[in-house]
């Protein structure tokens, strides 16, 4: 039974740009660069018959390709913080195929995503990082941008059942073209 999620891959010189943020933050486990990519929508774990409905689905999205960067760092979790992330800059045409993976995903009968679509790149999930060492740890990275990059395709990736953070594999892609 395969844990299936689409997404958008960051290309090799942003995950090097990314991956010079690593260390210095006590309790933190750093996602490998290689596994850094951009959730559009979580699926979970599916039978073949819903993981090949899924895939087949995904491929009437009919999208053209768009530019991201990376614009900032932050945490999720409150006062109790499970991860530090890259934050995406706001861009229309990655709200727009998110939605439509969204709508497509529960035409096929999936349960509506229950949080709000916040797009960002995992670089730490958090086990013993205090709200003051993760507070430290941002104000210590100041700003953070990446060069603009192209999203000509997202993909279809699995995961195998474990504590997070890869590997992924990629079942399918799907080019972006007007």
């Amino acid at each position: 039974m395969p844990r299936l999620f689409t997404g958008v891959e960051i290309p090799s010189d942003v995950g090097q740009a990314l991956a010079t943020l690593r260390g210095g933050l006590p309790g933190a486990r750093w996602i490998d660069p290689e596994n850094y990519h951009l959730t559009l929508r979580f699926i979970g774990d599916v039978d073949d018959d819903i993981a090949q409905e899924v895939a087949s689905m995904l491929g009437r999205v009919k999208r053209g390709p768009f530019e991201l960067h990376m614009h900032g760092l932050t945490s999720f979790g409150g006062r109790k913080p499970r991860a530090v992330v890259a934050s995406v800059a706001p861009a229309q045409a990655l709200l727009d195929v998110q939605a439509e993976h969204e709508r497509l995903m529960q035409r096929i009968g999936l349960e509506p995503e229950g949080r709000k679509f916040t797009p960002h790149v995992t670089l730490a999930r958090l086990r013993e990082s205090s709200s003051q060492q993760v507070a430290e740890y941002l104000s210590a990275r100041g700003y953070f941008r990446t060069s603009p990059f192209r999203v000509a395709r997202f993909v279809l990736f699995s995961s195998r059942a474990s504590v997070g953070g890869g590997p992924y594999v990629v079942e399918a892609s799907y080019p972006l073209s007007s």
